[in-house]
């Protein structure tokens, strides 16, 4: 697999990152220990999880799976903190003290003196910029951090970041497919301008552009699933669904599968460094991992632009 630097920073990380958000509720601590073998086994070296993912069970599979199916040395580990949830509500703070305590539990959780990768979970409106920077350049400058990064801003809210902080800012975690260009309004340029590469969650529109979706919900995917409502609706009419059919006739006269063309045309854009891959499933990894992500010829590029480009 492919290991690309981080915007203009020296680390280096794998062009697909195996994101664990599923791990502990969707995905069993096998099926974990599976994606991790093959993940690796793939090329693959970077890995993502949360402080707030099921609660802290994603990190502390990943934990357990450290050292164990690969060397903590061998892999690129990235958390976040800044979100957690109570009662089932969801809880925002990204204030000194939560940022510092969700740092602590998930180094605790993860069985390191270390995260390769820390970032800010989302933009916090209500907690002043310069403390939530605070809390990561303090994680730097004591070595629990190795970068500090973000995630979920756009383009001003990481103009402004980039120049507060006193720590690079090398990440910034997004969502970006076919589906969601939104961020080449403000974000690519800010993020090519300031040296930060993208994270991109959620690259396969939430498993639209696998063409999973054409003329029903599957009643094993997340869009059928009471507990992740509305997660994948908003893809499956108008310009997505015209987005998707343009995808798959693409893939089809290449001979590929759209999963593979999806991914690749993330890929060729320079500002992004990754592309975080969510899996439930060990075949959902198979598929992935089995795509060739090769570059895309001109024309199918193009045509894909202009199907999916910002109105």
């Amino acid at each position: 697999m492919e290991q690309r630097f981080m915007g203009t920073s020296g680390l280096r990380v794998s062009a697909l990152t195996l994101g664990t958000m599923t791990w502990g509720n969707e995905t069993s601590t096998d099926t974990a220990r599976a994606q991790m073998r093959d993940f690796v086994d793939a090329g693959g070296t970077t890995v993502d999880t949360a402080v707030s993912y099921v609660e802290g069970r994603s990190e502390a599979i990943l934990g357990e799976l450290l050292g164990d199916v690969v060397s903590r040395s061998d892999v690129v580990l990235i958390s976040k903190a800044g979100v957690s949830h109570r009662n089932d509500k969801r809880m925002v703070d990204t204030s000194r003290r939560a940022m510092l305590a969700g740092l602590d539990a998930s180094l605790a959780r993860l069985g390191t003196d270390h995260l390769d990768l820390w970032l800010a979970h989302v933009w916090d409106a209500n907690v002043p910029l310069e403390e939530t920077l605070g809390a990561l350049e303090y994680a730097v400058s004591s070595g629990r951090v190795r970068y500090a990064g973000v995630s979920n801003y756009n383009g001003w809210q990481l103009a402004r970041a980039a120049t507060l902080s006193e720590t690079p800012l090398i990440a910034n975690q997004v969502e970006y497919s076919l589906l969601a260009r939104e961020a080449e309004r403000e974000l690519v340029p800010a993020a090519e301008h300031l040296g930060a590469g993208l994270l991109c969650w959620a690259p396969l529109g939430r498993g639209v552009l696998t063409g999973k979706y054409r003329g029903q919900i599957p009643s094993d995917s997340r869009g059928a699933s009471t507990t992740m409502a509305g997660y994948v609706e908003k893809y499956l009419d108008g310009r997505p669904t015209r987005i998707t059919e343009a995808l798959i006739t693409a893939a089809k006269g290449l001979g590929r599968t759209p999963l593979d063309v999806a991914l690749s045309w993330l890929l060729e854009h320079h500002a992004v460094a990754s592309a975080v891959i969510g899996p439930r499933t060990q075949e959902q990894l198979a598929d992935i991992l089995t795509s060739s992500l090769d570059p895309l010829p001109e024309q199918i590029v193009t045509v894909l632009n202009e199907v999916s480009q910002l109105s």
